[in-house]
């Protein structure tokens, strides 16, 4: 569950469970703009922008300056982190097992991050064809509803588990252990997770993964980085797709990567098209390098000390 927007519910191929520790279905049909929340009572929610609030000097009406970084009308700050904290700290407690997981099958994971359309799954296809002879590859899908990406991934030969967050703007660690429960991983393969296209709340969200990957495509504007800070935070690697589109399009990669930089000093970034292949074998190098160093420090006896 989000603490701004309220997401929780899931489904794996269909079938609804909740944010829980038991992986049983439900079946809880949603009307219209009304949620049960197990208080007693169903109620509408409305959203509304507080009314003590006033615009600065340069027209800038800032919610985020609270305790927890968030504004919730009705909802103290300090009310807001304490729900905040609960529930970040049962998700890292199921990141925890899904890494011990990774750890003991040896499964390098990725977890890749981006706005709605910038190509992530155009990517995973590509790389699977092209990465496919030396790992094992599989993937788990994280949309709203549908499962036409998982069907694309198993098109292009790696197989692959939906997950469908219904209301939910992200994957959570508990949401991927069920994905994991579904796929067969082999050892020493690669494991990406498509996250839901969303370039604030699946920062907060540790799945387990070795890495976050994230992807911005040309056509998206190079102030993203900075309109969506935390997203590059957290991230190791950004690739710039849809590079093909260039010449036809007013984006100043150079721009994009210094603010990129500017947000996280640590950030490498490729530039690469799904479409051409252009950067694609600098990031298999990357790939490669990252889960050799990955299994280094994952091996058996390092597990065990």
């Amino acid at each position: 569950m989000c603490t701004v927007c309220g997401c929780g519910s899931l489904s794996v191929e269909g079938e609804k469970t909740h944010d829980h520790d038991h992986p049983h279905p439900h079946d809880h049909p949603h009307h219209d703009a009304r949620h049960h929340h197990g208080h007693g009572h169903d109620h509408d929610h409305h959203h509304h922008t507080a009314d003590h609030t006033h615009a600065d000097d340069a027209g800038l009406i800032d919610f985020g300056a609270g305790a927890a970084g968030v504004h919730v009308a009705g909802l103290s700050q300090e009310r807001i982190l304490r729900i905040e904290r609960d529930i970040l700290g049962k998700n890292n407690d199921h990141a925890a097992m899904n890494r011990a997981r990774f750890a003991k099958t040896r499964t390098f994971a990725l977890n890749f991050v981006s706005s709605p359309g910038s190509g992530k799954t155009s990517l995973l296809v590509r790389a699977i064809g092209d990465l496919g002879a030396r790992f094992p590859i599989a993937v788990i899908e994280g949309d709203q509803q549908t499962s036409n990406d998982a069907a694309r991934i198993r098109s292009a030969g790696a197989p692959a588990v939906q997950i469908n967050t219904g209301k939910g703007c992200h994957l959570d660690a508990h949401m991927v252990a069920h994905g994991l429960d579904a796929l067969k991983l082999e050892p020493g393969g690669l494991l990406f997770i498509e996250n839901v296209g969303n370039l604030v709340c699946p920062a907060a969200f540790d799945l387990g993964e070795a890495h976050k990957v994230v992807v911005l495509s040309t056509t998206e504007g190079e102030d993203k980085p900075l309109k969506y800070p935390e997203m590059f935070a957290v991230s190791d690697l950004m690739l710039i797709n849809k590079a093909d589109l260039l010449p036809h399009l007013d984006f100043d990669v150079s721009q994009c990567i210094a603010h990129a930089l500017k947000v996280n000093p640590d950030l490498q970034a490729l530039v690469v098209s799904a479409k051409t292949g252009e950067g694609l074998p600098a990031f298999y190098a990357w790939i490669e390098a990252r889960a050799a160093r990955w299994a280094r420090a994952n091996a058996p006896a390092a597990v065990a000390e």
